[in-house]
């Protein structure tokens, strides 16, 4: 077996109503608290920490350097004792290298990467609790923080295994009324990260664990999402003619259009888009897919969002159906 370590948060609470113990915990850590949330900050007045100073920071997009230079003008003299993240990854990142780099005695080109000097942090980072609102990042259980320079097309990283939260309450309570496009958009990515491991030449029995168990039910989940609380919000232009005109394969727009018409789509059609759909978020294993399938990516459209409902559950029906015949590469095991 393939030596492997594992970095974690130091406590993670999972489960409906864990969000309700949020204060008290929050509040061992300091009585100095900044929380960073998203846009709508009415989605984080129920975080009420009693006998604290609360300052909130507002991330509206994802974080950029600029915005992270400007933050930390201001966060390091309010002198927080501890970081809390509520809100999807964006928030997820910023709140973890705002608590990176507010104790730090330089800037952020200091410590990011490619872009920046890459200097390992010298101050330890503030705690960094995080209370997700999303499903799909991840963020509130990794060591890094991706920071966007839009000036330079890019977005790198803020790396360092003491920037894991120190708790993370996942709480499914939290993305109820998240907008379905954001559900679906983050359910994706939520699928992507477990199969992408599950997968891998470096799996090893604790990734296995967590993944394997995980692609079944989200995909079951995503297609639930679809077939029930599809609202026709999704953005969508004849597929048949997207399709046909920038691919060049008339028959295949036309076979798109025939599905739709009739609420189906043919086994040939599923297996193109759902290759493609493993190509765009998987990389390297979507090309092994779909040289192993035989299947040309010429076909489809860039952008798989703008497929209307009949058309991505056919997508879905696709992935499940990949997975369960094991189109995988094999692994080396030592």
């Amino acid at each position: 077996m393939i030596p492997f370590g594992i970095t974690a948060p130091g406590r993670i609470l999972f489960g409906r109503g864990e969000a309700a113990k949020a204060p008290a915990l929050i509040r061992a850590f300091g009585s100095r608290v900044l929380v960073v949330h998203g846009a709508n900050a009415a989605r984080a007045a129920w975080l009420r920490i009693s006998d604290a100073e609360v300052q909130a920071l507002p991330c509206a997009s994802e974080p950029t350097l600029t915005m992270l230079e400007t933050s930390l003008r201001w966060t390091r003299g309010l002198g927080p004792q501890v970081v809390v993240g509520l809100g999807g990854g964006a928030v997820m990142d910023f709140a973890k290298a705002l608590a990176a780099l507010i104790p730090a005695s330089g800037g952020p080109m200091d410590h990011l990467e490619v872009v920046g000097k890459g200097l390992p942090l010298k101050a330890d980072p503030l705690p960094f609790i995080a209370v997700p609102t999303t499903a799909g990042t991840g963020a509130e259980v990794t060591k890094n923080a991706v920071i966007g320079l839009p000036d330079l097309g890019r977005k790198v990283s803020l790396r360092d295994d003491r920037m894991v939260a120190r708790l993370a309450i996942v709480d499914p309570a939290l993305t109820d009324y998240c907008p379905k496009a954001v559900t679906l958009a983050s359910g994706l990515d939520a699928v992507t990260q477990v199969i992408e491991p599950f997968v891998s030449l470096k799996a090893t029995p604790y990734t296995d664990a967590l993944a394997g168990p995980a692609i079944g039910t989200g995909l079951e989940a995503l297609m639930r999402l679809m077939q029930h609380a599809f609202d026709g919000t999704l953005p969508f232009q004849p597929a048949a003619e997207r399709i046909a005109g920038k691919a060049g394969e008339a028959h295949l727009g036309q076979m798109l259009q025939k599905g739709i018409e009739q609420g189906e789509l043919n086994p040939e059609l599923d297996l193109t888009l759902a290759a493609y759909v493993i190509n765009q978020v998987m990389g390297d294993l979507g090309s092994f897919l779909v040289r192993r399938l035989g299947l040309s990516l010429e076909a489809v459209a860039d952008d798989i969002a703008q497929l209307d409902q009949p058309a991505v559950n056919a997508v879905f029906d696709s992935l499940v159906m990949l997975l369960r015949h094991g189109l995988a590469p094999q692994r080396n095991e030592q």
